[in-house]
């Protein structure tokens, strides 16, 4: 009856956006600008919510979506004026805190894990095997660093100098981002873009977050018990489900089971 009588005050309403799981451009289940610029949209804007609360629980992933999601949450809660608090479930590692940094606070479980603020790149070198096998590589390039870092070749020295020096660059970019986001709350006598992780407790004393506390609770406290929680997460088609995407979404499954690995999750 509230939204059909003006003059009568409705509940305040927080927009919940769950972001759950590996960040990537690849693949429906994956994190991604793509799949979920609809979702943060609409987060923003029906309802008029008094707060945007990021629920997120991810090992992280792709640096250029995480930059990509981060800055269009940024965006909005800038034109909208709407405060964004993100919680962290299991883990904000990596993109996941990259994410968590695009919220004016960051809570966490006193279990959370908390960091990882770095830049990895993982690969594998085969060519002693096929070379046992009798397979012969054949590769033909214009330019010469267009089969930088092939793993069916002996490792370059010189691919691996130009390979450090991009993760260096992104590293810039990551620190960059969480010493704007989180101005004023480091130490700085400090390094904390190790790579590291952290719990929530020992996360707040460093400033990576703002303390301990779940997103309910928390949210009752700050406008009310009457406050209302309205969820928006993107939606997979009935199709998804079957044939190809199916066999896309179980290796998906098991990648981004080896990535929650790396934090024992």
């Amino acid at each position: 009856m509230k939204r059909f009588l003006p003059f009568m005050k409705s509940d305040p309403t927080v927009a919940v956006i769950r972001l759950s799981g590996v960040i990537g451009s690849q693949g429906r289940a994956a994190l991604n600008d793509a799949t979920l610029a609809p979702v943060i949209e609409k987060a923003f804007s029906k309802g008029k919510p008094v707060a945007v609360a990021l629920e997120i629980n991810s090992p992280g992933g792709s640096p250029v979506q995480s930059s990509l999601i981060g800055a269009r949450i940024r965006r909005l809660a800038e034109e909208k004026k709407i405060p964004v608090i993100a919680f962290v479930e299991d883990v904000a590692a990596s993109g996941g805190y990259w994410l968590a940094a695009a919220a004016d606070e960051i809570y966490g479980d006193p279990s959370s894990v908390v960091g990882s603020i770095g830049v990895i790149s993982a690969s594998f070198g085969v060519h002693e095997f096929i070379k046992e096998h009798g397979v012969e590589r054949r590769v033909y390039t214009a330019g010469k660093s267009k089969s930088m870092l092939d793993p069916f070749r002996p490792e370059n020295p010189e691919d691996v100098a130009r390979l450090k020096t991009l993760l260096e660059d992104i590293h810039e970019n990551f620190k960059d981002h969480v010493n704007t986001r989180r101005a004023g709350k480091l130490p700085e006598d400090q390094d904390l873009f190790t790579g590291e992780i952290w719990l929530s407790k020992r996360a707040t004393e460093l400033g990576l977050i703002d303390g301990v506390g779940h997103l309910r609770p928390m949210m009752q406290d700050r406008f009310g018990d009457k406050v209302k929680f309205k969820r928006f997460g993107a939606k997979r088609g009935l199709l998804s489900r079957f044939g190809m995407q199916m066999v896309q979404d179980a290796v998906h499954g098991i990648e981004e089971r080896a990535a929650f690995a790396r934090f024992g999750l």
